[in-house]
């Protein structure tokens, strides 16, 4: 039987000594207590509808007043197509400049350096960048095996142009960089040709924060460098005036949850000068002609951004900007780090009665170069893997919101859980398509893991649920929960 302990520490009416103890433990805590105001009057929902959303890293959540801002400027004015020079036109054109003058203020790069392409996600972004890079014969694209499957995509374009690819290991248990390769790869830049180092600031499957600093190496060794900060850029000050990235890929929604469709590619303005763009549509052109089988594209952000932009959503990312300055990004960050800390000790610190441990985490198990995102699995008493689509499911039924799968990030998953090569050769042998399921069968047992991840409006109940839900594990063997 669990402990008595245990089994008091996560009743409901514990809860306030356990936030005690969790402040003396991390004090910097009660520094963020602005945003318990703001969960109140900004993200009462949550708690109205009786919500623990720990989905941060899959998309974060607006505020009511984004909205409400966002409806007030559509309902008092008038905005068509920013393709003319009409007054609707006009004045949706100036909104939408202000909204790309503005990401740039908020990352503090500057516009002589840098440029703003909208897109509709992060995965857009760099799909621009990877079609347009000029890959060949002699080039190379570097990334890591933790990257988000936006960023694999892209070895394709490498591949067909002749361009050697190449996957820099991260290391379990801890899930970081292997320095030592990762530079010896680096070293085999031919500044001759074009190279492409990718890698992300934050790990979207671990939270790992691998360091800025490797932007400034591989582009004194001849590479461009291509930084993934969709994970990092929602809890993290990313201040391109001291990191200076060739492209940086976002996804405004997973910043600040409205709007969703709306991402960018930050680019410097003479390497986004280097790419070249496969084709043309409406809106990147200055000119074409069919019968002369001719075109000239625009000049900067304007040859990237294919059709009509999102001209009515744009304003509501500065709106969302101006929401997360209005917090801080360091206060936001804080708050992060300290319930993720406490998240780590308590899942660590659970054991069945006969001492097994309850979970695994992929990742590092302390707030050390990490964010608010933690990979884990269950595991019953006698170290058995309870299937993460159970734990989802028990999850769902308490209004917990996670996710579970591999999150689109294959490489840091196939490190975390010890699938070899050749066993993965194996079994995706076959050329016809495979559904991930299929997968799983042919392999002959479960993977993937459960992901939670914490954000802005997350506050000490939440995690102090999970942790209720959780410890509901101990002690049960895995056909006994999938019975549930």
């Amino acid at each position: 039987m669990v402990s008595r302990q245990t089994q008091e520490r996560y009743q409901p009416e514990a809860m306030n000594a356990a936030y005690q103890e969790f402040v003396k433990r991390y004090p910097a805590f009660q520094q963020t207590t602005v945003l318990d105001d703001l969960r109140a009057e900004e993200y009462g929902r949550l708690d109205a509808l009786g919500h623990v959303y720990l989905d941060y890293t899959g998309g974060g959540l607006y505020a009511a007043s984004q909205l409400q801002k966002h409806m007030q400027l559509l309902a008092s004015g008038v905005y068509g197509n920013p393709h003319s020079s009409n007054p609707t036109s006009q004045a949706a054109t100036e909104l939408d400049e202000r909204a790309r003058d503005y990401v740039l203020h908020y990352f503090n790069a500057d516009p002589q350096e840098y440029v703003v392409i909208f897109t509709p996600n992060a995965s857009g972004a760099l799909r621009l960048v990877g079609e347009a890079f000029p890959f060949a014969a002699g080039g190379h694209y570097l990334l890591l095996f933790d990257n988000h499957n936006s960023v694999n995509g892209i070895r394709e374009f490498a591949q067909r142009r002749g361009a050697t690819v190449t996957y820099a290991p991260v290391l379990p248990p801890s899930l970081r960089i292997d320095e030592a390769r990762l530079q010896a790869f680096l070293e085999m830049a031919d500044p001759q040709f074009a190279n492409l180092f990718a890698y992300p600031a934050q790990s979207n499957f671990s939270g790992v924060q691998h360091s800025l600093e490797w932007i400034g190496r591989a582009q004194a060794l001849g590479w461009d460098v291509l930084l993934d900060a969709a994970a990092f850029a929602p809890t993290n000050r990313l201040d391109l005036s001291q990191w200076k990235p060739d492209y940086v890929s976002l996804s405004f929604y997973k910043m600040f949850g409205y709007p969703t469709g709306v991402g960018a590619l930050i680019a410097k303005r003479d390497k986004l000068a280097k790419l070249q763009r496969p084709w043309f549509a409406g809106g990147t052109i200055t000119l074409a002609s069919v019968q002369a089988g001719v075109h000239f594209l625009q000049e900067g952000e304007e040859a990237f951004e294919d059709g009509t932009i999102d001209y009515l959503n744009l304003p509501a990312v500065e709106i969302g900007l101006r929401h997360l300055e209005q917090i801080g990004i360091d206060t936001i960050h804080e708050r992060v780090t300290c319930l993720t800390g406490w998240l780590l000790d308590e899942l660590t610190a659970l054991h069945h009665s006969n001492r097994a441990p309850l979970v695994r985490i992929y990742g590092p198990t302390d707030t050390h170069m990490r964010g608010g995102t933690i990979a884990l699995n269950f595991f019953d008493p006698e170290g058995e893997l309870i299937d993460y689509r159970d734990i989802e499911r028990l999850a769902n039924t308490r209004q917990i919101s996670l996710r579970t799968g591999c999150f689109c990030n294959p490489g840091a998953g196939e490190m975390a859980l010890g699938l070899s090569k050749d066993e993965l050769e194996r079994c995706l042998q076959e050329e016809e398509r495979m559904t991930f399921e299929q997968f799983i069968l042919v392999l002959g047992r479960v993977v993937g893991a459960v992901r939670i991840s914490v954000g802005l409006a997350t506050n000490f109940a939440d995690v102090y649920r999970f942790m209720q839900f959780a410890s509901s594990l101990l002690d049960k063997p895995t056909q006994a929960i999938g019975d549930v």
